[in-house]
């Protein structure tokens, strides 16, 4: 991550100061809570995809630090009402917005933050950031919505597993890339052909997150997360699908009955493991990967495309 600082720490830099006071607020209990969630943010990954896709076509200017605060701003909302959802009281080795102020302000929060987003936009006539991020928190909305749908059933498939992940994960990923294009370029062409970049980087970084909950490495969620909350990744899906009929039954009972006995969860790992689907899973993200460097090498050489790469590459190989 040392080169991307390099080049583009210092606004990076800006950008914090900058969304530091677009949180401030009047009254003091969300003023609070603004200082909470600015103390507890995470690695600033989208940030990053605004002003690297912004770079790569042009000078930073205002738009972009709008574009970059946009996308945090409804990131961070859609993570507040998530943990309402399913009723997590921690997000990032924190407690979460609700464990500590309950679900009613959690909610309210939100909201809140949504509307700044959208205040942001119009206010400075940004309407094409406001239309490619509005599209990206409807397809939010539907791939939860459709998860949970399938989580009941446990009746997901390899495609609806990607259809869900698109949505509800690569969707925010690839508008970063988009505003952060089009902030710089004015050029719609360029934005979408970005948005197919970050998308690719979107389901790669899923995917990695999925096979971080079967303990390969060390991370900061309990090994076998995903199963205590029956949602069927893309390592479980493939060994589904690639197992005789008794295990089956049996893996499915476990997501069904026993999600919560650690014993069965480990049992669950280790047939997955067996069955190749920690392979599989990988293979899948390798490739996403690639194709997102391959749009990526169709523009010039460039540092900042050279930082970009670096970033796609560490989506897949970090540790956490």
């Amino acid at each position: 991550m040392d080169f991307i600082q390099k080049t583009i720490g210092t606004e990076l830099k800006i950008f914090e100061k900058k969304f530091s006071e677009a949180m401030r607020t009047k009254t003091p209990l969300l003023d609070r809570i603004m200082k909470y969630i600015i103390k507890r943010k995470g690695k600033q990954l989208r940030p990053m995809f605004v002003f690297l896709s912004a770079k790569l076509h042009g000078e930073i200017n205002e738009s972009t630090y709008r574009a970059a605060s946009l996308v945090e701003l409804l990131h961070t909302a859609t993570l507040v009402h998530d943990d309402v959802v399913d009723e997590s009281l921690e997000r990032r080795n924190f407690f979460s917005i609700n464990a500590i102020w309950k679900n009613k302000i959690a909610v309210l929060v939100g909201d809140y933050l949504l509307s700044k987003g959208l205040l942001l936009s119009t206010t400075n006539e940004d309407f094409e950031h406001l239309h490619i991020l509005s599209d990206a928190v409807r397809k939010m909305s539907e791939g939860e919505l459709l998860q949970m749908e399938k989580s009941r059933t446990l009746n997901l498939s390899e495609e609806i597993y990607f259809e869900i992940i698109q949505n509800k994960t690569a969707s925010l990923l690839s508008s970063a890339c988009a505003v952060g294009a089009f902030s710089t370029s004015k050029d719609k062409n360029l934005s979408e052909q970005m948005k197919k970049f970050g998308e690719k980087v979107g389901v790669a970084f899923q995917i990695k997150d999925d096979l971080l909950d079967y303990g390969i490495e060390k991370i900061g969620k309990p090994t076998g997360n995903d199963i205590k909350e029956k949602k069927l990744t893309l390592p479980l899906i493939y060994t589904l699908n690639n197992i005789d009929k008794t295990t089956r039954k049996r893996l499915i009972y476990i997501i069904k009955n026993e999600n919560k006995n650690p014993d069965s969860i480990k049992f669950v790992l280790s047939i997955v493991q067996k069955t190749g689907g920690i392979q599989y899973a990988e293979t899948k993200m390798i490739q996403y990967r690639d194709e997102a460097l391959n749009i990526l090498h169709s523009f010039d050489e460039s540092p900042v495309r050279s930082a970009l790469a670096e970033l796609v590459r560490y989506t897949t190989d970090r540790k956490y």
